[in-house]
């Protein structure tokens, strides 16, 4: 792990944070870092890298369908209506994070996001407005870089700009973690076998106007 890669039984070697477990190996070969501009997907990763906090993200995705199911498929537009009766049944949900705080920040967002969808068409026009410039990235991705990179300038505007916009649980390092899992970035280190894989993922994907 000096290197911050392990190799699989497979013989591929991956970034090491999948710890070998079969559901966080299928994450990170087939999601994390692909580029994605579908906004409920968006909105529900912002979502729950904020139900994420003081929790470990395997926790979250062994919990994803549960949220799915709760939280209407993340359509923003549902759920910014949901009410008090809502979040009396949320709360009583064992299947999702019962946090009172969290979820009435997911409701709070919807309802800004649906704002942004009103301004700038989607919320991918918004998100990938703030795609970092390829000079301003770092020359190698390796472990230590990435370990380095918990926020950056962009995720602190991204951060800054979504609070004065109403959002909440949108900290600058949740809006990096939210940018890796994107593909905003593609922070798979050099010699992870899905680098090259998520860097032509991004080369194909058509950026939103």
């Amino acid at each position: 792990m000096s290197s911050g890669l392990i190799v699989g039984e497979d013989g591929l070697s991956r970034c090491g944070w999948h710890g070998g477990l079969p559901d966080y190996i299928a994450y990170h070969d087939d999601e994390w870092g692909r580029p994605q501009g579908n906004d409920f997907r968006l909105f529900e990763k912002i979502c729950l890298e904020g139900f994420q906090s003081g929790l470990s993200w395997l926790t979250i995705l062994r919990k994803r369908e549960n949220f799915r199911k709760a939280f209407a498929g993340f359509d923003f537009h549902q759920v910014a209506r949901f009410g008090d009766a809502e979040i009396v049944r949320l709360l009583a949900d064992a299947g999702i994070v019962r946090h009172r705080g969290k979820i009435e920040a997911a409701i709070n967002n919807a309802a800004r996001a649906i704002e942004l969808e009103n301004e700038f068409g989607s919320l991918a026009a918004y998100f990938w407005s703030y795609e970092p410039k390829p000079e301003s990235r770092p020359g190698t991705i390796d472990w230590a870089t990435v370990r380095a990179m918990a926020q950056t300038d962009i995720s602190k505007a991204i951060s800054k700009d979504l609070k004065k916009r109403g959002w909440r649980f949108v900290g600058p390092t949740t809006v990096y973690a939210f940018m890796q899992a994107m593909g905003l970035v593609n922070d798979h280190l050099e010699g992870c076998a899905f680098r090259s894989q998520c860097e032509a993922d991004r080369q194909a994907f058509s950026r939103p106007a």
